[in-house]
């Protein structure tokens, strides 16, 4: 007889929150730049969906719908951890440079897109997790 894992039951469960959690986030961050909604006093205004912002904007916003969802969960979220990546050095980091400290996280206002960054490669790795439209349609768990 084999004994009851507090880690085997309850890691799908885990795994789904932390995915639809962050996909709802992420989202919230792609529903900014495109629909200049929610209001932040940090957030620069409208964005052509032409620029990087505009497109950055498109990822996070249909991203993190197909990551809350769990539907093509691994494929999307390697890309939107990619994108998270280039957030950060491309644009934190850079703009740190310039600062006294700036290479750090905190001050340079990168934190958020190393940790996104971390946890859609988490998520690639690791897979949908519970409450997942892939898993409903393999009927798996």
């Amino acid at each position: 007889m084999r004994s009851w894992s507090l880690k085997e039951h309850c890691s799908p469960f885990a795994l789904g929150a932390l995915r639809i959690v962050s996909g709802l986030l992420f989202l919230q961050h792609g529903m900014q730049k495109l629909f200049l909604w929610p209001i932040s006093e940090h957030h620069p205004g409208p964005v052509s969906l032409l620029s990087v912002a505009g497109v950055a904007g498109i990822l996070e916003f249909f991203g993190g719908m197909a990551v809350a969802l769990g539907l093509r969960t691994r494929a999307v979220a390697f890309v939107l951890s990619g994108e998270m990546a280039v957030a950060y050095w491309g644009i934190h980091f850079r703009a740190g440079l310039h600062m006294r400290d700036g290479i750090l996280p905190v001050v340079n206002q990168g934190d958020l897109a190393i940790l996104f960054c971390f946890v859609f490669l988490y998520i690639f790795f690791a897979g949908p997790g519970a409450w997942s439209i892939e898993k409903v349609i393999r009927k798996t768990y």
